[in-house]
Formats: structure tokens, sequence, C-alpha cells
């Protein structure tokens, strides 16, 4: 084994700002990374309110951290602080991973693309002309609509509670693809009619385990149900819809990947994919 984790005065600093920010796993896979990889580097978890987002980031430029993963609710926000936009952050309109090259911060989005590889890679290599609906309209949703909008399915429909979320953030992506606000109140309908329902909140996420976005009743056997929580491993949600004869995708593959690609980007070393799941599944066994 190499020696990656050692601290020393020639160890980089890495981070996650969230809020809240102390259930993520990131520390433990990342620091899983770096220790295979043999990168003299440490991962750590940054609790960052709203109102503190600015003088974190001038913290980053100030103390040389190489590299921070955005989760929420900084996303959106965190575009206002920083030096750059990578062209595919750009169009998905959020930052979930930003590269600090000597005080000049540039921001990407790998979360679309993580959840794009784990859903072809475990569930369904062929994504073109599928009808979607997305359970949420957040950050994460913007990344995943953009990387379903280059595999050419065929619809998507964003379906919120508060309606106006959905109908802004289908009408960034409208001019690309068939993206639309679906109505909350013909949900079903919506879920009948799809190939893939991809739930992007946080209903369902541990400790809060019996909650479920929607009744798993109103899709047809055969339909993908996704979840973005990997914490459980299978949510309510998706027992109940692999139990009506659906085909079920967790979030780990898309949390392993995200942080792999991000990972990439700091160090331009090919991230150990499979030990860093192998951490987090320990880790979640562990629950």
């Amino acid at each position: 084994m190499q020696q990656g984790n050692k601290v020393d005065s020639h160890t980089v600093l890495y981070g996650v700002i969230g809020d809240p920010i102390r259930h993520s796993k990131s520390p433990l896979m990342m620091n899983r990374a770096f220790k295979e990889t043999g990168i003299n580097g440490i991962y750590t978890a940054f609790h960052i309110v709203p109102d503190q987002l600015a003088n974190f980031i001038a913290g980053v430029r100030a103390m040389g951290i190489r590299g921070v993963n955005v989760t929420i609710p900084h996303k959106l926000d965190v575009m206002h602080h920083l030096d750059h936009i990578d062209d595919s952050a750009l169009a998905i309109g959020a930052v979930n991973t930003i590269v600090n090259d000597g005080g000049r911060l540039t921001g990407y989005n790998t979360d679309g693309i993580g959840y794009v590889r784990s859903l072809k890679e475990e569930i369904e290599p062929d994504l073109a002309g599928k009808r979607v609906v997305i359970l949420g309209a957040g950050g994460a949703a913007r990344g995943i609509i953009y990387g379903l909008i280059q595999e050419k399915v065929d619809q998507i429909a964003v379906a919120n509670r508060t309606a106006e979320r959905a109908s802004k953030l289908a009408g960034d992506f409208s001019n690309q693809a068939d993206v639309y606000a679906g109505d909350w109140d013909k949900i079903a309908q919506l879920c009948a009619g799809a190939d893939l329902v991809i739930n992007t909140t946080s209903v369902g996420m541990f400790p809060h385990i019996e909650g479920t976005p929607i009744d798993a009743s109103w899709l047809r056997e055969e339909t993908i149900a996704s979840d973005l929580i990997y914490n459980p491993l299978e949510t309510r949600f998706l027992r109940e819809a692999r139990e009506r004869g659906c085909r079920a995708h967790g979030g780990l593959g898309m949390f392993i990947y995200q942080g792999a690609y991000a990972f990439e980007y700091w160090t331009g070393t090919d991230a150990p994919a499979a030990a860093m799941r192998s951490c987090v599944l320990e880790a979640l066994r562990g629950n």
C-alpha cells in the first residue's frame, strides 16, 4: 500500500460543504481514494450555512484548498463566487465541484455524468426515446436533466410540489429538448406513462426511511424506478416499486461516480471507484 493519508506540511486539503453535512459519507469515500492512490491529501466536511458561503470561498483561496464538493443548498449560489464555470455546469446552472488552480476557482458539475454512467451500467444501457418523470426541482435535478438530454430521451416532465420551481427548471431546458413542468395534481397519470421515474428529493433518506415521494402503485411494471438517495441503499420507494415489478435503481452508483469524476478533476489521477464503493458500502451496512 502506498502512503496516502499521511498528514504533514505537504498535505493538500479538500472538502465538502453543505447545510446540513454531518450525514455525508464523502469524507470516508474520498479519503479512501487518496489512500488507494498514494496522494498526500486529506478531505473533510465543512458545515457552511448560506450567509457564510462567501466567507468560505474566500477561505478556499486564502488557504489553498485544492478541491471542494458542493451539496445542498449551495449548488446554485456558489456560482456567483467563482472565477470560471465549465460549459456543462453553465448549461446545467449548478455547480457541485470546485477546482482551485492557484487561487483561480473553476466550477464543474459531475452530478449528471455520474448519474447517467450509473444508470447505464447498472440498469439500462440505452436511454434514447425514454419518457422520464423527475420528482423535485433542485440542483441535482438540473444535472440529471442535462445528462439525460445528451442521451436523447424522448421527453422529461419535471414535477414539484411548488409548481413555480418546476416551471422555472423546465423552462431553463425547454429550448434543448422536450422538457416541461408536470402538474403535481396529475402526478399519478404522469408516472403511469413514464419509462423512468427519478426521485431527486430527500424524501425517504435516513433517518426518515418510511417516507416515500409517490405511491409506487402509479408505476407500470418494467418502469425504471430510480432514487438518488443512497442511505438507505434501498428506499421505501424503490422497495415498493420492485415489489410491483419495476426495475429499481438506487443512488449509490451516482454518489460514487460523481465523486470519482471530482477526484479526477482535482488530481489528474484515475479514481479507484471500486475501493470507493466498498468503503461506502461498509459504512452504510454499519448503520
